[in-house]
């Protein structure tokens, strides 16, 4: 069977909750992160996932990511990687998108990228690089990382570009699996908070 790449994002931070872009600011899970992540590693370590063994495991080297993987239980699996890192917003981060649409009222990440930033041609070139990573393995990926590097690699996982990302929400301690449908990559689990309610 052809691999797949398991998607975990981080679970709630203060910043995330209000809607800041929070890039490269190391923040820590809000005690409702902790406890949404505790969650998601219960559900990974029961039936059918039971822990995934033999599962190779990456995370975001950002604290929020990292203190996610840890309480569901695959931190000492887990091999940090720089690829997994967040959108660098720029002169953005910190910002609420209202703020930055007082300034630019048609701007859309997607499309415009930030200023003094990464571009979205960068960030593409991040996600292709691990798509090809888990391409090449022999099982299952596992990574915990972000809202937009998760879902710019799910748009190139695809082979859409970018902009595909605006399109699909992904929210905090969520499940995702990009896989295959007939021998085409395809979103086989997408945005699962089951594990929440």
């Amino acid at each position: 069977m052809a691999p797949r790449i398991l998607l975990a994002r981080h679970g709630q931070t203060e910043w995330s909750l209000s809607g800041k872009h929070t890039g490269r600011t190391d923040i820590p899970l809000l005690d409702e992160g902790r406890r949404g992540a505790k969650l998601l590693g219960e559900r990974l370590h029961r039936a059918p996932w039971d822990a995934l063994p033999g599962t190779e495991v990456r995370t975001s080297p950002l604290v929020r990511a990292k203190e996610t993987c840890e309480l569901a239980g695959f931190g000492d699996r887990a091999a940090e990687w720089d690829a997994l890192m967040e959108w660098d917003y720029g002169a953005y981060e910190g910002m609420t998108p209202a703020e930055i649409k007082a300034g630019r009222p048609d701007w859309l990440i997607w499309r415009d990228g930030v200023p003094e930033g990464e571009t979205r041609a960068e960030i593409s070139a991040r996600a292709d690089e691990v798509v090809a990573w888990a391409r090449e393995a022999d099982r299952d990926v596992l990574i915990f990382a972000h809202g937009h590097i998760l879902r710019t690699i799910a748009a190139r996982w695809l082979g859409e570009d970018v902009f595909f990302g605006s399109r699909i929400r992904l929210d905090p301690t969520s499940l995702s699996v990009l896989g295959w449908a007939y021998g085409a990559p395809a979103l086989e689990r997408w945005n699962d908070t089951g594990h929440l309610a």
